[in-house]
């Protein structure tokens, strides 16, 4: 798992350099990943737009920052991730925000198509979900938790759609992408302050 891990931070890239590079596909009609579909393109575009909207946007509220900047140990979060998810284009500009306010943590991005043995360590469900987000501690490249591929309540809202139907239809996918709209944010900011939260507790054990 080490030499895994340590591969995929050295293909690792900032979440600039990842901006960039989806403007860069959108502008050429691609995308990333092994599957070059049309329908791909146009998510990578449309997620290009969701992105750009999500990073003038999102606010975290001051006991939220007050939460997040009281973390103090050095963590990566190594966040799998592609062009063409829309849960990703939803969820990687929150824990961008949120990183940016708390200087030890370090937020590294890697293509799930191009890591496909750290991708398969953390599959959820058996499937391989993005974005996953890793976390690992820079002092001993533990991995402290992982997070995702959804936040917590849209996860809920997926299971019980799922119990219920079996499958996901295009106009659930609707659905969940106006929850994300109308979410702002919020549950993954929740969730994360919560998480390093129970992160500050253990390390003080």
């Amino acid at each position: 798992m080490d030499s895994i891990i340590k591969s995929s931070l050295n293909r690792s890239i900032t979440y600039t350099y990842y901006r960039n590079l989806v403007k860069q596909l959108v502008s050429q009609n691609d995308t990333t990943g092994t599957e070059k579909s049309e329908n791909l393109v146009a998510y990578t575009k449309l997620n290009d737009k969701r992105m750009n909207r999500w990073d003038k946007t999102i606010v975290i509220s001051e006991p939220y920052q007050a939460k997040i900047k009281a973390f103090n140990h050095p963590i990566t979060w190594l966040v799998i991730v592609e062009s063409w998810c829309g849960d990703a284009a939803h969820v990687l500009p929150v824990l961008n925000k949120i990183a940016e306010l708390n200087n030890v943590i370090n937020l590294k991005i890697v293509l799930r198509d191009e890591n496909p043995e750290l991708m398969d360590a953390f599959l959820t469900n058996g499937a391989r979900s993005i974005p996953k987000l890793i976390i690992l501690d820079d002092s001993s490249n533990d991995v402290l938790s992982t997070y995702g591929p959804r936040p917590s309540e849209a996860t809920n809202f997926v299971s019980r759609y799922k119990a219920k139907y079996g499958s996901l239809t295009p106009e659930f996918k609707e659905d969940l992408q106006h929850w994300y709209n109308n979410d702002k944010g919020q549950n993954v900011i929740d969730d994360i302050t919560n998480l390093l939260y129970q992160l500050e507790l253990n390390f003080c054990q």
